[in-house]
């Protein structure tokens, strides 16, 4: 069965097709991604611009050409926080529905911890403990802490990379003074969430997901991502208060010339970075283990369980699979890893 799995985010659109049968490793087919930047065309009420809702339409029609070209049987489309927060947000996915056919559904931030909590749990087995994981995202920050595949705790915070660049730091580059008041006030506000992760247990393995993760872990010296997947990759809080002293400096075109970096991701790089040495710092951790696998991952596995465990097949996302509970050792093996995706 070949599925797609549509990704419309803050910054980009992306597209994930994998070969994924029952009892068998779901491989990926083909990545393709495009700019959106959706963040930037929200008005100041909080709307989506007819610019930005049109090159939505544009985008997702497109995008889902390529998944009925690529043979997908069924394609899983969601939203995160841009379309979430929207004020228009209904106006607009009942325009994209009406146009393209195509019925997104918008996740809610704690399930996007939920499910990229899932991927990470899937990637590292049983034998990892309790699991702390952070994302860093376009809108928002999620954070997690479990010691089965359903954390025990699930947060989304506004703390994403795109907003706080937008917010904060609309210099370019950002002035010292501003990087410090910055990131005191994410001192601030990651005080409380820290203590609800902890609280929860103390974790055996931190985690980092998404693309800034990857990309500050690749500036701090781990391995390019043409080393393979399976390569271990850590990213260390000294490491990242010198890299952040090095590109809070940088303009963003400069950051755009960095290893790892792309154009679409070099101007947030600095706000992802000072989110993730405070989330760190809130949490007293020294360093963190970069998982390749994030949220659509946990969504393609989602889907396997619900399927394996003879669950109602889902025509857009995936419900909670048949069965909660923890499944045998050799289960979790079988959907081992299939591979690094970039964004």
């Amino acid at each position: 069965m070949r599925l797609g799995v549509l990704d419309v985010g803050s910054n980009t659109v992306h597209l994930l097709v994998v070969d994924a049968h029952r009892g068998g490793h779901p491989m990926p087919m083909s990545s393709t991604k495009a700019a959106l930047r959706l963040s930037e065309n929200i008005d100041a009420q909080g709307r989506i611009t007819e610019a930005g809702a049109q090159r939505l339409i544009a985008t997702v029609a497109e995008f889902a050409s390529i998944a009925e070209t690529s043979k997908c049987v069924e394609l899983m489309p969601f939203a995160t926080s841009a379309l979430r927060e929207a004020a228009n947000s209904e106006d607009v996915l009942g325009r994209v529905r009406t146009q393209t056919g195509v019925d997104l559904q918008v996740l809610s931030g704690v399930d996007e911890a939920r499910l990229t909590f899932l991927a990470v749990r899937r990637w590292f087995g049983w034998s990892a403990g309790r699991i702390l994981n952070l994302d860093i995202g376009g809108g928002s920050l999620e954070m997690s802490n479990g010691g089965d595949e359903e954390p025990d705790v699930a947060l989304s915070l506004q703390l994403g990379a795109g907003r706080l660049t937008r917010e904060w730091l609309r210099e370019d580059p950002p002035g010292k003074r501003r990087v410090n008041v910055l990131r005191d006030w994410l001192d601030a506000e990651l005080t409380l969430p820290a203590k609800q992760l902890i609280d929860a247990g103390k974790p055996d393995l931190a985690v980092g997901t998404s693309k800034t993760f990857r990309s500050l872990a690749r500036l701090t010296g781990a391995a390019p991502s043409a080393a393979g997947p399976r390569v271990r990759r850590t990213l260390t809080s000294s490491g990242l208060r010198q890299l952040i002293a090095f590109i809070s400096r940088m303009t963003a075109s400069d950051r755009a010339e960095l290893e790892g970096v792309s154009s679409d991701r070099s101007q947030q790089l600095v706000a992802g970075a000072l989110v993730a040495e405070a989330s760190m710092r809130a949490l007293s951790l020294e360093s963190i283990e970069i998982c390749p696998w994030a949220l659509r991952e946990g969504l393609i596995l989602r889907k396997l369980d619900t399927d394996m465990n003879g669950g109602p097949r889902a025509t857009c996302l995936p419900g909670p699979a048949a069965n909660s509970g923890r499944p045998a050792p050799d289960s979790a093996v079988a959907l081992g890893p299939m591979g690094t995706v970039t964004s």
